[in-house]
């Protein structure tokens, strides 16, 4: 796959420091020899889950402050340094009360070359309800268990919010590889 991701180079200086992006500048020597000001954002990393519970996919159908109600699957922000894995184990738990033992990764995003960011997609098999959900004060979650055709049709409804997934899915069905995905998805090992 060819990698057209940008980093902040060592050099950089934070020049803000915000709740959830900071920013960085830089000075860069440009093609013709003078120079300017390059500027990225930076975040924290983001998990996302596919969670996979009695061969059903579930998803959620969320209401956020100042935002129209949407679907997608878990996740949320890492904690500063959290490894993308235990982002997502404490991400379900949080928003679904489900746990699982079989964690897959299905892949990372870099979604924009000018923010210093990855989203980590996993697909957790085999989830259990262990407890209740414990949701933040800005979020309403319902818990929606459905088929692997339906799944499909609500990531592909203009109420899903997550443009990568919507992406790959299209891309998977375009090259005839969405029954791959449904075996990873429900395949249990």
């Amino acid at each position: 796959m060819y990698n057209l991701l940008m980093r902040i180079p060592p050099e950089a200086k934070r020049v803000f420091k915000g709740i959830i992006f900071d920013v960085y500048q830089w000075p860069q020597k440009l093609f013709d020899g003078t120079e300017t000001t390059f500027e990225m954002l930076k975040r924290v990393n983001t998990a996302e889950i596919i969670a996979v519970k009695d061969g059903k996919l579930c998803l959620t159908h969320q209401s956020q402050p100042n935002k129209a109600d949407f679907y997608s699957v878990f996740g949320g922000r890492g904690e500063e340094e959290e490894d993308p894995l235990d982002t997502a184990k404490r991400e379900l738990l949080e928003e679904s009360g489900l746990s699982s033992d079989n964690w897959e990764l299905f892949k990372e995003y870099q979604p924009l070359h000018k923010i210093d960011w990855s989203i980590y997609v996993y697909i957790a098999k085999d989830c259990k309800q262990v407890a209740a959900p414990r949701l933040d004060a800005g979020e309403q979650i319902e818990v929606m268990e459905r088929t692997f055709e339906e799944f499909i049709d609500i990531v592909l409804s203009d109420k899903y919010w997550g443009n990568e997934l919507v992406l790959d899915v299209l891309r998977m069905k375009d090259r005839g590889t969405l029954e791959q995905f449904k075996s990873k998805c429900l395949t249990t090992t």
